[in-house]
């Protein structure tokens, strides 16, 4: 009679808000994960950046079967409940370091903008005000919305088992992928930026578990980003030049 891999909960694993990952994984469940992880995060955006500009495919429809592999294996996984995600709150603690960090490197960046590039500050919604204004508007509800549920909920919660108690293994590496995730923007600021975000934002999900919170925070940022003038590193439809 085969043997059944039994997991059993671990709260000290990376899981999704107030959900508890499959835990001490088998070596052969460790590799397949690795090589899953590999595919989703690493293979992906490759082909992703090959699409986007040998095949012009806009970007969300090149990141479509890569959400929708995720959301099967979430759907598949009987310990992840998109209710139980959602509705993973956040405090006033958390809203507050949220707000610090934002004025801080928010401050730092516009400074570095209106010093360095006073040309690029404030172009976009200044020239060009119904296009900024729609993308003030769909950017939280399809990239937003689309690139936490990917690389946050799901990540920590599929992924977790591969960390085990290093949590800062799981943090680390999910910064590094999501700048990779950027090489179709084909811009070495955009890369380094974005990974800098996603390490902030994968340290908050960590302490938190909370989806809410790094939407949050991923829509302020990407806010600022298009209002100050660095749009043009991440989507060239922004840049007064084109």
């Amino acid at each position: 009679m085969a043997t059944v891999e039994r997991l059993e909960p671990d709260p000290s694993l990376l899981a999704a808000g107030g959900t508890v990952s499959n835990a001490r994984a088998t070596p052969a469940r460790r590799i397949r994960l690795a090589v899953e992880l590999a595919l989703l995060f690493v293979a992906a955006p490759l082909a992703m950046d090959r699409l986007v500009h040998g095949e012009k495919i806009p970007i969300f429809v090149a990141l479509l079967p890569v959400l929708v592999v995720a959301l099967v294996l979430l759907a598949a996984d009987p310990t992840f409940r998109i209710r139980r995600e959602l509705a993973q709150g956040f405090g006033w603690r958390t809203l507050a370091s949220i707000a610090a960090v934002f004025a801080v490197g928010g401050g730092a960046a516009t400074f570095w903008i209106t010093h360095n590039h006073p040309g690029w500050f404030l172009e976009f919604p200044t020239n060009r005000p119904e296009t900024y204004k729609r993308i003030m508007i769909l950017y939280p509800l399809f990239s937003v919305a689309a690139q936490e549920l990917l690389y946050r909920s799901f990540y920590f919660h599929r992924f977790g088992p591969l960390f085990g108690a290093q949590r800062w293994l799981g943090v680390v590496l999910n910064g590094l992928l999501f700048g990779f995730a950027h090489i179709v923007m084909e811009s070495t600021f955009a890369i380094m930026a974005t990974a800098a975000g996603g390490l902030l934002l994968a340290a908050r999900y960590a302490a938190t578990r909370s989806y809410w919170a790094v939407f949050i925070e991923h829509t302020i940022w990407g806010w600022l980003v298009f209002t100050i003038g660095l749009g043009r590193f991440f989507f060239t439809g922004v840049s007064n030049t084109i």
